[in-house]
C-alpha cells in the first residue's frame, strides 16, 4: 500500500475524482493501459471495485490487486484469478487476508459455491477447513447434506471432532421439527443416504433418536419414527 501512494498515476486519479462520471472516466483511460503501474492503481481505486476483466489481468500483481478490491462473488473472482496466484505461494500470500473472508462466506452457505471454489483453487482447502471449524456459527442457512458429504471426501484428512462439530451446526435442527416434518425429513434423507457421509448418517440417527426418546408420542408412533431412524444405518 505503501508503494501503490508513490505510482506515477496517484496524481492523475486525483484530478479526474471531482468528475461526475470519475469511474467511466477512469475505464476509458486505465483498464486496458499499456502501463501495468495504470491499470494496479485503478483496480486499487475504481470506487465501485474491481471489474472482471481487471481481475483477469496478464500481469498477477494486477489481478491480485483486483482480486482483493472487487465485489464480485467467491466463485466468479477464483475463475478470473490470474493462475501464477494459485501456483505460487509467494503471490498467494498477497491475497490471503481476502480469501480467508471469502471462504468464510462460502463456509456460511450451503457447502455449493464452497466445492466448486475447491474444485478451482485445491490448495485452499485448509483454509476452508479452518474457517468451518473458527468462523461464524450463527448463520440460517442449512447445508446441503450431498453438499457437505463432498467436502467431507474432500477434507478427509482434517476431519476430527472440532470439525464434526462444526459441521453438525450446519446441518438440519430436528429440535426445531414436529413429528410429521421429522418424519418427512428423514424419508428424504433415507432416499439418498446413499450419497450422504457417514457422518452425518449417523449423527441425524443419533438426534433422531434423541427426539424420539423426548417426545410425548404414543408408544406406536414412537415405535414408527424409531424404525424409520434405524434405517439410516
Amino acid at each position: 500500500m505503501e508503494e501503490l501512494f508513490n505510482l506515477t498515476y496517484k496524481d492523475e486519479v486525483e484530478e479526474l475524482k471531482d468528475k461526475e462520471d470519475f469511474e467511466t472516466l477512469g475505464d476509458e483511460k486505465y483498464l486496458n493501459h499499456e502501463d501495468m503501474e495504470a491499470r494496479l492503481y485503478w483496480a486499487f481505486c475504481r470506487p465501485n471495485g474491481s471489474i472482471e476483466e481487471q481481475i483477469a489481468d496478464k500481469e498477477p500483481l494486477v489481478s491480485i490487486m483486483a482480486f482483493n478490491h472487487s465485489k464480485l462473488p467467491a466463485l466468479k473472482r477464483f475463475q478470473l484469478l490470474h493462475k501464477d496466484v494459485i501456483a505460487k505461494e509467494n503471490l498467494r500470500v498477497k491475497i490471503r487476508n481476502r480469501t480467508r473472508m471469502l471462504f468464510r462466506s462460502l463456509v456460511d452457505d450451503d457447502f455449493k459455491e464452497l466445492n466448486q471454489v475447491l474444485d478451482l483453487v485445491a490448495v485452499f482447502l485448509p483454509v476452508a477447513v479452518d474457517q468451518l471449524k473458527n468462523g461464524r456459527k450463527w448463520n440460517d442457512i442449512k447445508a446441503c447434506e450431498i453438499e457437505a458429504t463432498k467436502f467431507l471426501n474432500r477434507a478427509c484428512e482434517f476431519i476430527d471432532e472440532d470439525l464434526k462439530t462444526a459441521l453438525y451446526i450446519k446441518l438440519a435442527d430436528f429440535e426445531e421439527m414436529d413429528n410429521s416434518e421429522l418424519k418427512e425429513y428423514l424419508e428424504e434423507i433415507i432416499e439418498k443416504k446413499e450419497s450422504i457421509h457417514r457422518i452425518i448418517l449417523d449423527y441425524y440417527k443419533e438426534k433422531s433418536m434423541d427426539w424420539i426418546e423426548n417426545s410425548d408420542l404414543h408408544i406406536l408412533q414412537k415405535k414408527g419414527l424409531q424404525k424409520l431412524a434405524n434405517k439410516l444405518d
